[in-house]
């Protein structure tokens, strides 16, 4: 059975668990510059490039991977949040981008294989996240028009990444905090088209987040616009993740889960950060507010972003093993366009 099929028949049985942060959980390891540069000829400081872990600290990687897995979560992501040729520039560390995301993602898999032996399926997804750079947007205030990048680049910026990942070993590809819904688009037709070089089909998972208690992300659309343009691609979860803690995602979420017929997988961070950036909000204080969504009957899957850490998953874990799976919604009758909200077009 593919990995897509098992997890949707899972995902109608039980709510499913993905697993939280790997920055937070990195940075509590207190590691060197030289731990993060091994014996790469890199002539830039690499310290805080946590995706460069993967070839040069494996086990910390494989250590966290296990603990979330130990914890309970069903799928484990890849450690690859940055590992694209834009965001490793800044480390001068871009051509090691297949390198980075075929070793991550082996390490996720091996993991996940490991823990599987107890006769529970675990999944990996390979993170794609969303790159420094906008389609949508200006950074210049003076030239509204002006783009750093374009379409294309961007997409083959993601291919290269998603070929990768594919390559080490991933099941589905998350696509995630997503601040510009046309970056999104541009990694859509990079998974697609990454998918028939490598002669299968690539299952998605597309994760939004907002920017603000609007409700919208940083390229205006709503959580209902925005699925509404990625819904063509019919991946195979829709969500929110990061922004902020659970209690501020709560009305965003219902409005999502209320119309998708994808599963809905969220995972938002571990509360509001501190004063000085760093999450308080306790294991179980996450896990009751994410119970609550379970009973609404809001989710298929959780997981944590920002802050969490396995204590935060095996909390969610105990906190909804009786809970119900949301059924996801009919595919509508009616045509449905977006530009920055949604608009019905009714017979």
């Amino acid at each position: 059975m593919h990995a897509a099929a098992q997890l949707e028949g899972l995902a109608a049985q039980r709510i499913l668990l993905l697993d939280g942060a790997y920055g937070t959980e990195i940075q509590g390891r207190g590691l060197q510059e030289r731990d993060y540069r091994g014996d790469l000829a890199l002539t830039r400081d690499q310290k805080g490039n946590h995706d460069l872990l993967a070839l040069t600290r494996p086990d910390v990687i494989g250590d966290i991977t296990d603990a979330y897995l130990a914890a309970g979560a069903d799928i484990v992501s890849t450690n690859t949040f940055s590992a694209n040729r834009i965001s490793q520039a800044d480390y001068g560390a871009e051509a090691l981008v297949e390198q980075i995301n075929i070793a991550a993602a082996a390490i996720a898999r091996q993991c996940a294989d490991r823990h599987a032996q107890d006769g529970r399926p675990r999944f990996v997804a390979g993170a794609v996240g969303p790159t420094n750079k906008t389609l949508s947007l200006s950074p210049d205030v003076n030239d509204p028009g002006f783009r750093e990048i374009d379409f294309d680049t961007l997409k083959d910026v993601y291919r290269e990444q998603i070929a990768a990942l594919l390559t080490g070993g991933v099941d589905f590809i998350l696509l995630e905090t997503i601040f510009d819904t046309l970056n999104a688009k541009a990694a859509i037709m990079a998974t697609h088209e990454a998918g028939v070089a490598a002669g299968r089909v690539v299952p998605m998972m597309i994760s939004m987040t907002i920017t603000d208690l609007s409700g919208r992300n940083l390229s205006g659309h709503t959580v209902e616009a925005f699925w509404q343009t990625v819904r063509h691609a019919q991946p195979l979860t829709i969500g929110l993740n990061c922004s902020f803690g659970a209690a501020q995602l709560r009305p965003h979420l219902q409005a999502l889960a209320s119309g998708a017929e994808s599963l809905i997988m969220a995972y938002p961070n571990a509360g509001l950060p501190n004063a000085l950036g760093e999450y308080d909000e306790l294991p179980e204080e996450t896990a009751a507010q994410l119970r609550e969504w379970a009973e609404a009957g809001l989710v298929n899957i959780l997981g944590g972003c920002c802050g969490s850490s396995p204590a935060h998953i095996a909390a969610i874990s105990r906190a909804v093993a009786d809970c119900w799976p949301r059924v996801p919604a009919r595919a509508p009758r009616t045509t449905y366009l977006a530009g920055l909200e949604p608009m019905e077009i009714a017979r």
